[in-house]
């Protein structure tokens, strides 16, 4: 498989992560929180995952996005579709299986769809250059996991490398997608 593209974005593996919070964890039915909390979400969403593993793969091919984040963004965002109402979660205002936020993007394509796939790894990208705007210092590593966390509470949210997940859901969503990402790395994403 060509890695070659997403990596000049930084590699998944070298991010430093602590994983899900509490707050995360406890809804789970985990009485533990970390990278151990993540890691067993993603494997409980595994399973329906694979469903998705040709179009994340190909996706993450050609918009330049790691096939394993995406799979995580997939995960944190909507178990691999299975809490979604019709496709939707957040009350109607997030679609898809990477619940786009629907008043601030229009849909594209059904909710479990390689165009909807697409549409959320190029808002991905585009955080990510905001992060690479905003924060040129940052290793490519550093930029990537702010792009994450901008994915879920915008670019404006991220102010610190340290406290990018602050105002972020539960506090932990860069650190609770990065430690999934790299369980789905180790499965075959």
């Amino acid at each position: 498989m060509h890695t070659g593209c997403w990596q000049r974005y930084g590699n998944i593996l070298n991010i430093d992560t602590s994983g899900a919070s509490a707050a995360t964890a406890k809804p789970e039915g985990l009485n533990y929180a970390g990278v151990r909390a993540s890691e067993k979400i993603a494997q409980r969403d595994l399973k329906n995952m694979d469903k998705y593993h040709a179009s994340i793969t190909e996706v993450g091919q050609n918009k330049c996005v790691d096939p394993a984040l995406i799979a995580a963004v997939i995960s944190r965002e909507s178990h691999a579709g299975t809490v979604l109402d019709g496709g939707y979660g957040d009350h109607g205002n997030a679609f898809g299986l990477m619940q786009v936020d629907t008043r601030y993007h229009k849909p594209a394509g059904s909710w479990d769809s390689k165009e909807h796939i697409t549409q959320g790894a190029e808002i991905l990208n585009d955080m990510l250059g905001q992060m690479e705007k905003k924060f040129p210092t940052w290793t490519k590593e550093q930029q990537l996991k702010g792009a994450i966390s901008a994915y879920n509470a915008g670019a404006r949210n991220v102010q610190s490398y340290d406290g990018m997940d602050i105002g972020t859901t539960h506090n932990d969503y860069a650190n609770d997608v990065i430690a999934r990402a790299k369980f789905f790395k180790r499965n075959g994403y």
